[in-house]
């Protein structure tokens, strides 16, 4: 055998004993589902084609659409003055764009339509659930009576079961749960930091300033109440504004059904040596107490609240709390 030919039969010989070695290991490889793993082996099973194209089908599918949300509908008091619907309308213009795709009504208590009692039926029968924000300011008559009165007689006339006002669970996709027609009633407006902050805005853009508040005082002029729970609000409205307004001091007055009146506000501060008074019109829509309360200040009246953009929010803040944390009490007229 010449030398080439012996250096091929050597690397022939290698070659085989790699192949021999390699096929005898290869013979104790078992198919995966018979090979017996070790505990701490990870499992990889064999690709199911079929299961993972159900899984991708799960995962794109098109979610179930969730239920709207309450219906708020913003109760005003109603007003001859031609000027108060207009004035809400444009209040509720303000909450729709700080709200987008919310379904947002008015409605009226009195003297304005639409009426409550409408507005009510007419969710009734579309099966809605409704949270009504009181555009009023403390809680009184149209508070605790008129507005549960609607209720109860806008469910009376759908035929639907009694509405009960009920704690929302804010991880429902519909806090209110499955049922024909639910409306609760929101808080009244109240002394809020929101409220304080339009009732400043409007007396400075009527010419408020922070000079000289030695001689300066300030009458908050408000619609009234013989209900207890409403003077105790309007009273805090008025130390809330008085602090905003650097420590002046703040009287509440009412229009009707509680004292002092407006002028006897003005003459109590001026018996304190207060000659400069302004009177902040708490009120959110132009009408007869607004024009009375102007007519009474010494020196300047501030607007009505109207579509101020932190009325808007207060609106909002009033309606998310009632359809999340309100307790469990049931609408019924009284």
């Amino acid at each position: 055998m010449t030398e080439p030919d012996s250096a091929f039969a050597s690397t022939a010989g290698l070659l085989g004993r790699i192949a021999g070695q390699l096929g005898a290991q290869l013979a104790h490889v078992r198919p995966y589902d018979r090979r017996q793993r070790k505990p701490d082996e990870e499992a990889c099973p064999p690709m199911n084609v079929p299961a993972l194209a159900g899984q991708g089908r799960a995962l794109f599918a098109t979610p179930a659409p969730a239920a709207p949300a309450p219906t708020l509908v913003a109760v005003g008091h109603g007003s001859r003055d031609p000027r108060a619907r207009a004035t809400l309308a444009r209040l509720l213009d303000r909450v729709r764009e700080l709200r987008p795709g919310l379904d947002v009504r008015l409605a009226h208590i009195e003297l304005n339509a639409p009426l409550l009692d409408d507005t009510l039926a007419e969710l009734a029968a579309e099966g809605r659930d409704v949270v009504l924000v009181p555009l009023l300011f403390a809680p009184g008559h149209h508070v605790t009576h008129d507005l549960p009165a609607a209720v109860a007689a806008a469910t009376a006339t759908a035929g639907a079961p009694a509405l009960h006002a009920r704690a929302a669970d804010p991880r429902a996709a519909d806090p209110f749960g499955a049922s024909a027609f639910r409306a609760r009633v929101a808080d009244p407006l109240g002394a809020h930091p929101l409220l304080v902050e339009a009732l400043a805005d409007r007396l400075a853009e009527a010419g408020w300033t922070p000079d000289d508040t030695a001689a300066t005082g300030v009458v908050l002029a408000s619609a009234g109440s013989r209900d207890p729970r409403s003077g105790a609000v309007i009273r805090r409205i008025a130390v809330l504004l008085g602090e905003r307004l650097g420590g002046v001091p703040v009287v509440p007055a009412y229009a009707s059904a509680a004292t002092p009146t407006v002028p006897a506000a003005v003459r109590a501060l001026t018996a304190r040596g207060r000659h400069r008074v302004a009177v902040a019109s708490c009120f959110t829509a132009p009408g007869l107490f607004v024009t009375r309360a102007a007519a009474d200040a010494p020196w300047i009246a501030s607007d009505p609240l109207g579509a101020h953009p932190a009325l808007a929010r207060l609106v909002l803040h009033r309606y998310d709390r009632a359809r999340t944390t309100l307790p469990v009490r049931e609408l019924a007229a009284v």
